[in-house]
């Protein structure tokens, strides 16, 4: 599978705006964001114009990014979306919300997706009893994810649930640290995630 080797932080400021790609760093002063706010690239300081497709596109990859999709993975999963029944970009996110990878994020055993994937493609996680060693598995209401017992004391798991705090537990998991586990008590509604992230114009991108 291809893979970005550079920098991730190019793509926050590509976006000017934090995407949360590199943990704990984001929450930090050495922040590219806080250190360089403005494009990368040597027309950076440049104010560009975007036409309508621009704008579309720049929603599309930043919220790629947010997930760390393939622009494969990410046009397929919208593709998914269309299908269902409700309102397509809501449906969307909540597709994106569902996999395990992210899921493995939001409940504070990994710091950044990035991290999460790599954790869940180690087979470091069991879901309902199963171990499951794919990022993009779909997690459903009431499903219980915990930290296989042998990899409780990976450092970077523990690390993590002890700055979860700092990002904070979404309403719809619940989390039990003492015990490495969580549960998915529902996937988000549209008014529970970030405001930023406009999904109409991702609709009308794939629409064309």
């Amino acid at each position: 599978m291809a893979r970005y080797r550079e920098s991730v932080c190019r793509f926050c400021r590509r976006e000017m705006q934090k995407l949360f790609l590199k943990g704990d760093r984001c929450y930090s002063d050495k922040c590219a964001i806080e250190r360089r706010n403005y494009p990368p690239g040597q027309h950076g300081h440049g104010r560009p114009k975007h036409s309508d497709y621009g704008v579309q596109l720049r929603e599309k990859q930043k919220v790629r990014r947010i997930y760390g999709l393939l622009e494969s993975q990410f046009r397929n999963t919208a593709r998914a979306a269309e299908r269902q029944r409700g309102v397509t970009g809501e449906r969307l996110l909540a597709l994106l919300e569902s996999r395990l990878d992210n899921m493995v994020y939001r409940m504070g055993f990994a710091s950044s997706r990035a991290e999460a994937r790599q954790l869940v493609n180690h087979g470091h996680f069991l879901v309902n009893g199963r171990k499951v060693d794919i990022p993009s598995f779909r997690t459903r209401p009431g499903a219980v994810v915990e930290v296989r017992e042998k990899s409780r004391k990976i450092p970077a798991i523990e690390e993590s649930l002890k700055t979860a705090v700092r990002r904070g537990i979404p309403e719809w998991l619940e989390v039990d640290e003492a015990n490495f586990k969580g549960a998915v008590k529902a996937l988000p509604t549209r008014e529970q995630l970030p405001p930023t992230i406009r999904e109409q114009l991702i609709v009308e991108f794939y629409s064309k």
